[in-house]
């Protein structure tokens, strides 16, 4: 019979697998659109209506492309949506997030020294800041809409530093981080799902009708485009960043995170200045070096505890204490995996607990038991290249203590 860990586990590496997949998806073609956009080239002699074209080779041919700014004269015969890679992205991302964090809540997504909370007070909390998120974004788009564009990135800005502060008082660092990508990667979506693509659809349905199209919904699809554009690449930096506890699991964390999004929206800027033939502003990367380099200083502070240490195991991971093999198990964990997973390793070149995992007592073992489990017992991940020489018979050991639980 499957054991329920392991298709678990399967279950989660086939949706990321689907959720890098759409997001490659999604990102191409953003990042090729707008590049499109800034690269046209207006000449005398295009069609009416038409803003400006590109020619382009790829693949062994040429591609010459004409942009309506508002719509072309009459509907044509054949249009392809782009739509379809934002959807899937934000769908099997929030599945990522229902199987890790969710059904994980007191491992991951928890911190009894952050916020002592249940784990469905926890999930509506989560599910409450990626809809607040969206809907302060919305609102203040809607009310700075052709107004202030460089005031609205601002205060968007701030208000990004904000939720980064305030996500590190909810939950663990790694959930605090994946969170703040998760709304924003949830701002992106409904923008093309609630703004810019009904606009779309509404310019469609004038040609149809043979009304002209009004420019507005143009324009606005265009506002949410470019913030999707300059908001991709510290999304992506928030998602992968619970592979690095320097990131996340230091005292300023926020901070970190806050510094990601400017680092984002400078690399952005380069290009953006490139594709659109405006210069050569090499200087951002002169700046993005010097925040990179901030960041790495601050991963360093050390971490102010704001809570007493975790002494025993929780009720549920109770269980794994009370096995008869958890004596064994202990002694194999303390010997061969705790000198990397610890609060200080000592282990050469490791400084912080990898993912943020600390395995130096009994509690934090039985907390973690079923990652053991999993990463030390039915797979070879743990210990690396098993630089500590973890026997057969003591992984044999750790799935004999998981299974016996039933857990």
């Amino acid at each position: 019979m499957l054991d329920f860990a392991i298709f678990w586990d399967w279950l989660a590496f086939a949706v990321r697998w689907l959720h890098v997949i759409t997001g490659i998806a999604w990102i191409g073609s953003s990042f090729y659109f707008v590049a499109l956009d800034l690269g046209l080239r207006q000449r005398p002699g295009l069609p009416e209506g038409a803003f400006g074209e590109e020619w382009q080779v790829h693949g062994g041919g040429f591609y010459h492309i004409q942009k309506y700014l508002v719509a072309p004269a009459e509907m044509p015969e054949h249009l392809t949506w782009f739509k379809w890679e934002s959807y899937a992205t934000w769908m099997s991302g929030f599945a990522m997030l229902a199987i890790v964090y969710y059904a994980g809540a007191n491992l991951f997504l928890i911190d009894p020294d952050v916020l002592d909370v249940s784990v469905p007070v926890a999930i509506l909390i989560s599910l409450a800041c990626l809809a607040g998120g969206w809907i302060v974004y919305d609102l203040l788009c809607r009310w700075l809409i052709g107004k202030a564009d460089t005031g609205l990135m601002i205060l968007l800005y701030v208000i990004l530093v904000f939720m980064a502060w305030g996500l590190t008082h909810l939950f663990t660092g790694r959930a605090a981080f994946l969170h703040l990508g998760a709304i924003t990667a949830t701002i992106m979506s409904a923008n093309v799902f609630m703004v810019i693509i009904p606009n779309q659809k509404i310019v469609v349905a004038d040609l149809i009708a043979g009304r002209k199209p009004d420019p507005k919904y143009g324009k606005i699809a265009k506002q949410r485009s470019l913030h999707n554009n300059y908001l991709t690449l510290p999304v992506l930096f928030l998602m992968l960043s619970n592979h690095y506890p320097l990131a996340f699991g230091t005292e300023f964390n926020w901070v970190i995170a806050s510094l990601v999004f400017l680092m984002g929206v400078l690399i952005r800027h380069y290009f953006n200045t490139r594709h659109a033939r405006k210069g050569n502003p090499t200087w951002t990367w002169l700046v993005t070096g010097i925040l990179f380099i901030a960041i790495i200083w601050l991963s360093t502070v050390p971490k102010v505890l704001t809570g007493e240490p975790k002494t025993a195991a929780s009720a549920a991971a109770q269980v794994y204490v009370a096995s008869a093999h958890f004596p064994a198990v202990r002694d194999t964990v303390l010997g061969r995996c705790s000198m990397c997973h610890a609060a200080e390793p000592v282990y050469e070149g490791i400084y912080h607990a990898p993912k943020g995992v600390v395995l130096d007592s009994e509690a934090a073992i039985a907390e973690h038991a079923r990652e053991i489990y999993l990463q030390a017992g039915r797979s070879h991940a743990m210990p690396p290249a098993n630089v500590t020489h973890i026997t057969d018979a003591e992984r044999a050991l750790i799935v004999a203590w998981f299974e016996e639980t039933g857990q």
